[in-house]
């Protein structure tokens, strides 16, 4: 009985010891989850691949609205816009050479979103925040309960989710 369960104590222990975080190289994983920016609540969902040792590339799509009422030469206004961003990201993963536990995945990177914006006011004026393009910076990490699944924080700037996002992560 001691034997069983000794070994069945080591099995999980070793599956635990054995999860792979980072992402490895031909590896992928899907992201989705929520968004904080100075307007709205971004919604996203991303795919990241893993190209190399510690070296990911990855895509998103983020949808997010802003229903902002501004007062502006004593007049009211109120913009009512929403924008898709489509986007691009790199990342390199600190695991290795911080040595870390394999349930935590530490990373940092660049982004590139471009982003159709839809927007109507009183004066139909674009959004002040109306750019089609935007380049941000990232840190993140994640947090895998188990091999396929876990949940990701990411702080950023100078994109559509600009703030930061919270979300779940699916290896596939």
């Amino acid at each position: 009985m001691k034997k069983l369960i000794l070994i069945f104590a080591f099995g999980l222990i070793s599956a635990g010891a054995f999860a792979q975080a980072p992402l490895e190289e031909g590896g992928v994983q899907l992201n989705a989850g929520l968004g904080l920016s100075g307007w709205g609540v971004p919604v996203y969902f991303g795919l990241d691949y893993g190209i190399a040792k510690d070296f990911t590339l990855g895509g998103q799509l983020s949808f997010q609205t802003d229903d902002d009422p501004y007062h502006y030469n004593n007049t009211d206004y109120h913009y009512n816009s929403t924008a898709i961003g489509i986007g691009a990201n790199g990342n390199y993963h600190f695991n290795r050479i911080l040595d870390m536990p394999s349930k935590f995945d530490f990373y940092a990177g660049a982004s590139l979103t471009y982003y159709i914006w839809n927007y109507d006011d009183y004066n139909n004026n674009p959004h002040p925040d109306n750019t089609s393009l935007g380049l941000g910076l990232q840190v993140g990490g994640r947090y895998f309960f188990t091999d396929k699944f876990g949940i990701n924080l990411e702080l950023g700037g100078n994109t559509g989710t600009s703030g930061a996002k919270f979300g779940v992560t699916f290896k596939i």
